[in-house]
């Protein structure tokens, strides 16, 4: 992604205050969690919740907390701004410009006549519920996360009496719930308020007490400084919303004063936040009284068990074990220091990757919004890459865990983004290139817009992004093999994408294959002739594999529902004609672009033409040639200062594990864990951006099992330092769930279970094993796969 020279944060409201924690004793215990021993300094050391739609970042403050609220569809504008910009001929005066050398020409052409440029109309909070208690002392002081049970506490000691206080987003009861209790049979003392970031200096919500133990917040989202086409532009309008806050509690009294709530004597409270938006519903206020209707004929203990078994019937179903849980005694920002000393921390490798599950769950449920670049959390007004939906690398990898651990549910949100896109895209692909199909490219946002916005060709003038998008249809497929989604939803995406790459592709008459121009490199430059960067070119390497991938699905598409019309004919020819998009050059590795240009940035966080290795699948074994490439490729730019940002760093653990490389599958992981987390363990860009937690847990994932090939690699790249563990409950393709447990760093039991008979090819350590399961039957192999 384009980096950011510099990001002003906005300082909390409250500052971290100087009283001392003295530590109650740890124990570990069966769940996993993060810990800390005071409160969040900043944002980024906040703990984050969430249901999918709703969430929130909880500080843990005991006198001044800040529980920071979010929702998926806090956006500013709507679907008005237009779809296309540019023409059918723009594109023949940029065609002919490349093809005459004119790269620079057409560079600037392509945005002046495409792009919308820069555009700043972003994801924004819900606001801030801040709880000001007595100052008094507080002592024996922890902070956790429960990735098990989803929720985040704070236990200490106020007056030498235990206060404790828990916070976690029911996706059952549709619910932000905040639970404060003390021993003190005097209670304790304090007051609610909820507010929310102005916007260039205006009011942005109206807040006030309906009863006495019920605060609303209402508005409507702005954006006054926003921008289209790189000019300011005032958005004045946009989804409106409404938050409800009340308050049950078990003793003393609540009061309302205006815009506040003060809680006095009160030994037990809860406090539950709705929150819905025009979005969703044009009766969302309507929704909020009928939420808190339902949640006021339940109680506490109910809306928490419930919520718990919502979540573990996901969280649940894939359990990773690697050992060394002694070091959870220790609270997780020490753990970090010591890894960044270059101590090793086989147990945090475990809590990241089910940290990616946990916010996957907690961001992306059926129903919701996809994660954004944040996922759902961010304190902004105006959010760093507007925590929108990037195309060329980052929404996609917030997804590439799904399927594999067995969190397929989650991928729905995606999809129904995606149907939007392409809706929207049809129009675009008609009215700017004169074409058939859909296209969509480097950027969205809630409003499903899929035309150019970038200052410069190097950062969005890209055509590729809703096409990689139709690969997670097709994936999803393979490990669902749900064949009403493949006919419903699989087939419409890929022919879509397919249309139009059968209008874009260009008779190349010298050797009468098909080329694909123009082309950029997402986000990165060549040197020209003249040795000045250029970004478009006659084709390039992940364009022609994208491409390549859309026909390939199409017709196998077509293959599987049972047909073959003239549509699967002429792609199928002009996929015969294709150029190729994997070509080694004369120093051993992939080109990027049509020529062996050299690049601008040798370093670059973008490997995309690499594609083909993960998340495609046309670079394995079978071809060492272009496997050994593909080594030397990423190990130049990791050699050049490569992976800078985390999620590239997650990518290259994706390559590795992919590539067989056991070795730089653990140092990769390492250098994660040293380089590319905040003290809550989200990751840094910098600043945060969700993407590389959920990659994180897919490399994982893909070291210890793979099925792209057509057959199941067990532990393919199993870490040397991980000498036993298990890991159950992983998916393969086929809709195969697979247990394996290891000892001394070999194979020690295997489990499959497939919901159909059929027969499957196992492959461990270069043997392979041809067996047949039997529906719904577990098979239980040994070491040698007997």
């Amino acid at each position: 992604m384009i980096s950011i020279q510099k990001i002003f944060i906005l300082a909390t409201l409250f500052g971290f205050f100087s009283y001392d924690y003295p530590v109650v004793g740890q124990e570990f215990q069966n769940v996993q969690r993060l810990w800390y021993t005071s409160p969040a300094e900043d944002w980024n050391n906040a703990l984050p919740v969430g249901n999918g739609r709703l969430g929130a970042m909880v500080f843990g403050n005991p006198i001044h907390e800040r529980i920071q609220l979010n929702e998926d569809s806090m956006w500013p504008g709507s679907a008005e701004w237009p779809n296309s910009k540019g023409s059918p001929e723009d594109l023949a005066e940029i065609r002919a410009l490349i093809k005459a050398g004119e790269v620079h020409l057409a560079d600037s052409l392509i945005v002046e006549r495409f792009s919308y440029k820069a555009v700043a109309r972003s994801h924004q909070t819900m606001g801030d519920l801040f709880i000001d208690f007595e100052d008094k002392k507080v002592s024996n002081y922890t902070r956790t996360l429960n990735l098990t049970e989803a929720f985040a506490s704070s236990n200490y000691e106020m007056d030498g009496y235990k206060v404790t206080q828990k916070v976690f987003a029911s996706a059952e009861d549709d619910v932000l719930v905040v639970n404060i209790s003390t021993e003190n049979p005097e209670g304790l003392n304090y007051n609610l308020k909820l507010s929310r970031p102005q916007d260039q200096g205006r009011e942005t919500v109206r807040v006030y007490s309906i009863l006495n133990n019920t605060l609303k917040m209402e508005g409507m989202v702005t954006q006054y400084g926003g921008m289209l086409n790189s000019v300011p532009i005032e958005i004045n309008h946009g989804v409106r919303f409404e938050t409800l806050l009340q308050v049950k509690n078990d003793s003393g009294s609540v009061s309302a004063n205006q815009n506040e709530l003060h809680l006095n004597n009160v030994k037990a409270a809860t406090i539950y936040i709705v929150c819905n938006t025009s979005f969703y519903t044009e009766n969302y206020a309507q929704k909020n009284e009928e939420t808190l209707k339902k949640i006021n004929s339940s109680s506490y203990h109910n809306i928490l068990n419930r919520h718990i078994e919502d979540y573990q019937s996901l969280f649940l179903r894939t359990q990773l074990d690697l050992g060394h849980h002694e070091l959870d005694s220790l609270p997780t920002n020490e753990r970090l220091k010591r890894i960044k000393s270059g101590e090793n921390d086989i147990d945090l490798t475990t809590k990241l990757f089910d940290y990616g599950r946990y916010l996957l769950i907690s961001s992306s449920r059926p129903g919701t919004n996809p994660a954004n670049l944040q996922g759902i959390w961010n304190e902004h007004i105006q959010a760093p890459w507007n925590a929108d939906y990037h195309l060329n690398i980052n929404l996609q990898m917030n997804y590439w865990l799904a399927d594999v651990t067995n969190l397929s549910e989650c991928h729905q949100p995606l999809f129904n983004l995606s149907d939007r896109l392409i809706e929207r895209g049809k129009i675009l692909a008609k009215e700017q290139y004169g074409m058939r199909g859909t296209v969509a490219h480097h950027t969205t946002d809630l409003w499903a817009t899929p035309w150019m916005r970038a200052e410069k060709p190097y950062w969005g003038s890209w055509i590729h992004g809703g096409a990689w998008v139709a690969q997670h249809y097709w994936e999803h497929y393979r490990f669902t093999e749900d064949v009403d989604f493949l006919k419903k939803r699989v087939y419409p995406a890929l022919k879509a994408y397919a249309e139009f790459y059968s209008d874009w592709l260009a008779l190349d008459q010298n050797d009468n294959s098909l080329v694909s121009y123009p082309e950029t490199s997402p986000e990165n430059a060549y040197l020209a002739a003249d040795g000045k960067p250029a970004a478009v070119s006659r084709g390039n390497a992940m364009g022609y594999q994208i491409i390549a991938e859309i026909f390939d699905n199409t017709i196998a598409t077509a293959q599987i529902l049972g047909f073959e019309d003239n549509f699967i004919k002429t792609i199928s020819e002009q996929r015969s004609r294709l150029r190729a998009g994997i070509q080694i050059g004369s120093d051993g590795r992939l080109l990027e672009w049509d020529h062996e240009y050299e690049e601008h940035e040798k370093g670059h966080r973008h490997m995309s033409h690499l594609y083909a290795l993960h998340p495609g699948d046309d670079i394995t074994l079978q071809n060492p040639e272009l496997f050994e490439a593909a080594k030397k490729t990423i190990r130049y730019r990791l050699d050049h200062g490569g992976a800078g940002p985390g999620w590239s760093r997650a990518w290259i653990i994706n390559f590795f594990a992919r590539l067989l490389d056991a070795h730089a599958v653990e140092e990769n992981i390492q250098l994660f864990k040293e380089r590319s987390v905040y003290g809550n363990l989200l990751d840094v860009h910098p600043p945060f951006q969700i993407d590389g937690n959920f990659g994180f847990t897919a490399g994982i994932a893909e070291a210890l099992l793979q099925s792209h090939e057509g057959f199941l690699r067990i532990l393919p790249t199993l870490p040397n330092s991980w000498k036993s563990g298990t890991i159950s409950g992983l998916k393969a393709r086929g809709n195969i769930l697979v247990d394996i447990s290891w000892e001394n760093n070999q194979l020690r039991e295997l489990t499959l279970t497939s919901s159909v008979t059929k027969d499957v090819s196992l492959v461990y350590k270069g043997e392979t094993k041809r067996i047949r399961l039997i529906k719904d039957t577990s098979l239980h192999l040994d070491k040698n796969l007997n």
